[in-house]
This record gives C-alpha cells, structure tokens and sequence, in this order.
C-alpha cells in the first residue's frame, strides 16, 4: 500500500511514541505546539489527517527537524491487485489516550479515490469504559461476537452477533459492553481527504 494514508497512521503512531518517551501528557505536547487536546489526540490516534502546518507544529514542539522525525518512516510497496494481511501483521492501535477495555488492531488502511479507508479488529473488554468520540468520516461495525450497547448520538442501540451498524462518524459514539463476556467487532473507518 504505497499511500500517503499508510504514512498517516505512521506519523500518528511516532508522535504518539516520541511524547510517551519524553514523558509528556497530552496536554503538554498540546501546549508547547498549540494545538488543542482534542486535535492532538484525533492525530495521534489516526482519527484525522494532520494538514502539513499542524504536523510541523508537532515536529517543532519536540524540538526535532522534519527530516529527522522522517528519516525512519516508510511507505508499503505499489498495489498489486490485493492485499494480505496475515493477523501477526496487524498493528496494536490505541485510539483513545483515557479508554479502558477497548483494544484496537488496525487490519487494513489503504487510499480510494481522494478518500481512505481503515478497517481494525476491536475487542471489547466486559465493562469497557470510554467517553463518546467523533470520528471525520463514516464508519461501519459489524458485531463478529458477544452483545453490546451503541450509543450514537441521542440514540442506543443493543448489538449482537451478526448485528451491522453504518453511521456518520461526525455524531458522538461510544460502545459500550455491559455484558461478563468480551466482544469483537470488525469496524471500518471511511474518510474523505478532499
């Protein structure tokens, strides 16, 4: 996937990486760049794409030059008609810096047409716990185990096994497993980047 998509993930991931190393809460790294909590958060976690000002704000907040913050970085080769990705290869996400119980795998994340698309496997702990969230784009779960509550908007919703839900990511949402037993979900993450 050679995709400047593939890159924001990356990107959200070190930034996240470089400020646990240097031992900064989100509220710091937010201050030094000046940025809000929740804008840092929404690139750390690869909720929104960072426009190219916001990103050098956060390089420069580290005190780093962009090449340097670049320099180990890399893009997946050209697309060759399909994409395998063995469950080893999945990469360990957390969207949320005060969740608790929500465990993301990202399986997939690939550019279509001036949009991106993220699919990530959330397993979701008995009792899991989080504010609600908005996400720029739409989404889609499907329920692949267990019972869970959605909240979306105004509106709740009881999901089970084989349950699918498509909504505007723009309305706060929250699952929430009130259930003794875990649950997975497949969730697809759908963004216009223009």
């Amino acid at each position: 996937m050679n995709s400047s998509d593939y890159l924001t993930v990356q990107i959200g991931n070190k930034i996240k990486s470089i400020r646990k190393e240097k031992g900064w809460r989100l509220g710091e790294l937010a201050e030094k760049s000046g940025m809000s909590i929740a804008m840092v958060s929404k690139i750390e976690n690869g909720r929104i794409i960072p426009t190219l000002p916001s990103l050098i704000q956060l390089i420069q907040a580290f005190d780093l030059g962009v090449a340097d913050f670049f320099s180990d970085l890399k893009s997946e080769n050209d697309f060759s008609g399909y994409i395998l990705r063995k469950k080893s290869e999945y990469t360990q996400l957390n969207k949320e810096e005060e969740s608790i119980g929500y465990e993301y795998q990202m399986i997939l994340n690939y550019p279509i047409e001036k949009s991106s698309m993220e699919i990530t496997l959330l397993t979701l702990k008995s009792g899991a716990e989080r504010e609600p969230v908005s996400t720029a784009g739409f989404e889609y779960l499907y329920i692949l185990r267990g019972k869970i509550r959605y909240c979306l908007g105004s509106e709740t919703f009881d999901l089970e096994e084989g349950d699918s839900l498509f909504f505007d990511g723009n309305i706060p949402h929250v699952p929430k497993n009130e259930t003794q037993s875990d649950a997975e979900l497949l969730v697809t993450y759908l963004i216009s980047m223009g």
